[in-house]
């Protein structure tokens, strides 16, 4: 196992690109950093079990990777434990206080941000960890430290990626003279292979150890958080860090033809986006259909879009009456899968399609002027979404598995750093019902949001998990289509093209890899295609551990999207 120490990122072997299965291990782990993965499979070398490694993991990704987590934003986790053989769910988002009115010290229309202004919130991230560590975790808080403390004092070599995501948010990042002191601290970004480490972040992370992770709950970093947050209009007391603790829960669980699915159950609302989209696949017939066909788009398009249309019913239960049984109903889904058949036309749509997307002439006039082959326009798959999240995906040698997300999103105060930890805030809407993010502002309540952890059970146990950031929601159920229905490998499953909801207008948002025979099908089913990326990061990096179904070795993976890794210990 290679020490996490001696890891440079940016080396260009740790960067997007493909990669490698890794098979027949005893404990695996898969995270987007090469650092945090060898990082869990130390601390599980050394007697920790998975949750000890998630722990460890979660420190040293938001000391290494501020640009997409970090120590105020939200947790959440997933968990088998194999000795009870029972599964556990934890919600530690980021919360809003009920006594008090949205908080939005950026403006809104800033930076790569637009239309969403992000809003105060009192981080999750530590009370979260806490909680996960108190129930489950083998080893001292302080060993789960050590590596997060080391790599804030020394630093990590600035990569490629890194230097690309700071660009992407420079506008919101350095909004705030904190901001650019945290992330310019020479009055620019770091280049590529220098060593970025923050030192205020490292006396803060050596508090954390020394005190736990109360230190930035209610200790002195609370309450320089509180100060900056009352000097900033935002009149949060000590009361409010602790009104609203995380939440054990109960996981959704469902079946899927021959398997089981567990996932997170409201107020986050992948499990019941997988059930509807999945449900609605199943009764299209979806396994009759060639991937990645011009059939195949169209019904996934309108799935997806049917299933965020429907997730706007689904809430914190805590605040409204919630049924899980309605989204999981077979006879809903064969509904909602009869109206979307209904939607594939019985006329050729070539002529509408082109006309009515900004596209004109005849299908002779497009031929001729381009040889038959369609300009396809490009559009990012971002959505004015932060890029931000940390999935990782853990199984230990007792078979204890973990899929958990660790995310900058809906934590702290947006544009601030306190004591060496940057924030990003929360971009929730309070008011708009099908909003991906969005939240009830009364007291107990957590948000709704679009987090991926999920597994794959066979005969009870688990046989696979696996969770991404990046437009999660759509993301997951296209990868759990391909897997379950198409009966592709994981890694397969997780190379292919990924794509957006279809759009209002009758577009849809595709990876670059589309044949042309294809575009021109899904133009006579009334479907223009836009693509972004050939890899497109904003469409996610899954993290996967899994158990080969022939061999029964134990698997990991990680999406050459990102700069994932997966590894394990023989």
């Amino acid at each position: 196992m290679i020490d996490p120490r001696t890891i440079n990122l940016s080396d260009p072997k740790w960067l997007p690109d493909e990669k490698p299965v890794v098979k027949n291990v005893r404990a695996a782990a898969s995270s987007d950093n090469a650092v945090v993965t060898h990082t869990m499979l130390k601390i599980m070398r050394d007697g920790g079990n998975a949750v000890d490694a998630a722990i460890a993991g979660c420190m040293v990704q938001a000391a290494i990777e501020p640009f997409m987590t970090n120590h105020t934003g939200t947790v959440t986790f997933l968990f088998y434990h194999a000795k009870e053989d029972k599964y556990y769910q934890l919600d530690s988002t980021g919360t809003f206080p009920a006594d008090l009115p949205p908080h939005m010290p950026v403006p809104q229309g800033m930076g790569p941000y637009a239309g969403i202004p992000p809003r105060s919130v009192i981080p999750g991230f530590m009370p979260g960890l806490k909680a996960i560590h108190e129930r489950f975790a083998t080893l001292e808080w302080e060993v789960l430290c050590e590596e997060a403390v080391w790599w804030a004092e020394k630093g990590h070599h600035v990569s490629h990626f890194e230097h690309e995501v700071n660009l992407f948010a420079e506008d919101f990042i350095t909004f705030f003279p904190e901001g650019r002191a945290f992330y310019m601290p020479e009055g620019r970004f770091p280049r590529v292979g220098e060593r970025f480490g923050p030192s205020e972040m490292a006396q803060t992370l050596k508090k954390v150890a020394e005190e736990g992770p109360s230190y930035m709950i209610t200790g002195e970093w609370a309450d320089a958080f509180i100060k900056k947050a009352n000097e900033l209009g935002w009149m949060i007391t000590k009361e409010h860090m602790i009104e609203n603790p995380p939440r054990w829960m109960e996981p959704i669980r469902f079946s899927v033809g021959d398997y089981e699915i567990v996932s997170l159950a409201p107020p986050q609302q992948q499990g019941v986006f997988i059930a509807l989209v999945l449900g609605i696949l199943d009764k299209v017939g979806i396994r009759e259909v060639k991937p990645y066909s011009a059939e195949h788009i169209f019904y996934m398009g309108h799935a997806l879009k049917m299933a965020q249309t429907m997730c706007g019913y689904c809430h914190d239960p805590h605040i409204l009456h919630v049924k899980e049984d309605a989204f999981l109903d077979q006879g809903f889904h064969a509904s909602l899968a009869s109206l979307i058949k209904g939607m594939k036309p019985q006329v050729n749509l070539t002529s509408h399609t082109t006309f009515t997307t900004g596209f004109g002439g005849s299908t002779s006039f497009i031929d001729s002027m381009t040889g038959g082959k369609i300009p396809t326009p490009r559009q990012n798959s971002h959505h004015d979404q932060p890029s931000g999240s940390c999935e990782l995906s853990i199984v230990d040698a007792e078979g204890n598995w973990v899929q958990m997300m660790n995310t900058l999103q809906s934590g702290g105060i947006p544009g601030q750093v306190v004591k060496g930890i940057p924030m990003v805030g929360s971009h929730a809407i309070p008011n708009v019902q099908a909003s991906s993010m969005q939240y009830y502002q009364a007291k107990g309540a957590r948000m709704r949001s679009v987090i991926g952890n999920t597994m794959v059970l066979k005969n009870g146990k688990p046989i696979l998990q696996l969770g991404s950031p990046g437009n999660v929601h759509v993301t997951v159920p296209q990868v759990l289509c391909n897997i379950l229905f198409f009966g592709m490998e994981p890694y397969e499953a997780i190379r292919a093209p990924r794509m957006l909801a279809l759009q209002d207008g009758g577009t849809i948002v595709i990876e670059d890899r589309i044949p042309e025979d294809v575009q021109h099908e899904l133009l006579a089913l009334g479907i223009r295609m836009k693509v972004s990326g050939i890899w497109d990061y904003h469409m996610g990096s899954f993290q996967i551990c899994y158990r080969d179904q022939e061999s029964d070795e134990l698997c990991t993976i990680a999406d050459p999207r990102r700069c994932g890794v997966a590894d394990g210990l023989r």
